[in-house]
């Protein structure tokens, strides 16, 4: 069978191009071919530890293909450290990612420094709000993410971050995580947890709508009447400030959240 693609327009007396599309066989063959260069990008990777690009070179394929082929393959220390002698701009890139990283780690210090000296204060409202993120808040590095079910408790957490923290609504975002039955209510809820929290409509993210077997459906039913609600605030600054404030209450020291 031959296709053929149509002539160029405007081109006087052009003749149409033969197109022959791959058979069955060639299909396998090109197949074979293919799973051969992968597996031999895969052992060079692995056992020499060749960059990229020169894999690419080698097997005469494209550097995007070595990439997607290679990209669960894990380098040694020693291959690493031979690709950085071979690749000067590669060392200096790594050097600006190590400087960088440094830099952050500092800032991050200092955050949680200001965090545990606001412990020393001893407010009540305060150590409140911080034991409510260790309890239920996301480990972030960089961001706030509080969610509970409970508006009342929601509604403390954003109080605290406002009275502590002096966030604006703008820089407040929430989401709703609801289940099948609250479906028809999905306008009504979202409104009662801007309402809750004192928030314009333009705070709301899309919601999640969770959906569930019939027999679930029937357990979950009017357990949590408005699903749950989660606040995020994009802050380094304040999520290390409260990480910092927790190890000073209870005494504790959580590298894990400033790495």
């Amino acid at each position: 069978m031959v296709e053929h693609w149509p002539s160029k327009p405007g081109v006087t007396g052009s003749s149409p191009v033969a197109r022959f599309p791959l058979s069955g066989l060639g299909a396998i063959v090109f197949s074979i071919v293919k799973t051969r260069e992968r597996e031999e990008a895969r052992r060079l990777r692995r056992q020499d530890g060749l960059p990229i690009k020169e894999i690419a070179r080698l097997l005469d394929v494209s550097t995007s293909s070595v990439s997607i082929w290679v990209r669960d393959i894990a380098l040694t220390a020693e291959q690493l450290h031979a690709l950085e002698q071979k690749n000067p701009a590669l060392n200096r890139q790594l050097a600006g990612w190590a400087a960088n990283s440094a830099r952050a780690r500092v800032r991050r210090e200092t955050f949680q420094a200001e965090g545990r000296a606001l412990a020393l204060a001893g407010d009540a409202f305060h150590a409140a709000g911080c034991m409510l993120y260790w309890a239920e808040g996301s480990k972030s590095r960089n961001g706030v993410h509080f969610s509970n079910s409970d508006p009342e408790m929601v509604r403390f957490f954003v109080a605290f971050l406002r009275e502590f923290f002096g966030v604006s609504d703008s820089a407040i975002r929430i989401d709703c995580n609801l289940f099948a039955d609250h479906a028809a209510r999905q306008r009504e809820i979202e409104d009662f947890w801007l309402e809750t929290l004192r928030l314009p409509r333009a705070s709301l993210r899309k919601s999640t709508v969770n959906v569930y077997s019939k027999y679930s459906e029937k357990k979950r039913r009017n357990k949590l009447p408005y699903g749950t609600c989660r606040v995020n605030v994009h802050s380094t600054r304040i999520v290390q400030c409260i990480y910092g404030s927790i190890q000073a209450y209870a005494g504790i020291r959580r590298d894990e959240w400033l790495d």
